[in-house]
């Protein structure tokens, strides 16, 4: 699986830009990759040394509109710790926004 495949997106929340601030940084990442991908992925995207790769399976929440029910998709999500010191880009202009 190649790098771009195994990072989808990050992840734009409060709860991302808050532990952006503490040098950990949240992504999307493809549901069969494991965390040396994820790390390989993100040293090599991004030019930064990973120290620490936590990855959550985030479980499908129910939906209702109207009287049809469905639920959201279950999607995989891994938040990367890099060394001290070290930022991501994508993430540096937007600690600061509130919304």
């Amino acid at each position: 699986m190649e790098h771009a495949q195994v990072i989808i997106r990050p992840v734009v929340s409060e709860k991302s830009y808050v532990l952006a601030a503490a040098g950990k940084y949240t992504f999307r990442i493809h549901p069969d990759a494991h965390k040396t991908q994820v790390r390989q992925a993100v040293e090599a995207m991004f030019a930064v040394h990973v120290e620490d790769v936590r990855t959550i399976s985030v479980r499908p929440k129910p939906k209702r509109r109207g009287v049809t029910r469905g639920k959201t998709r279950a999607w995989k999500k891994a938040i990367v710790q890099v060394r001290s010191g070290e930022t991501i880009p994508i993430f540096a202009g937007l600690e600061g926004v509130q919304g």
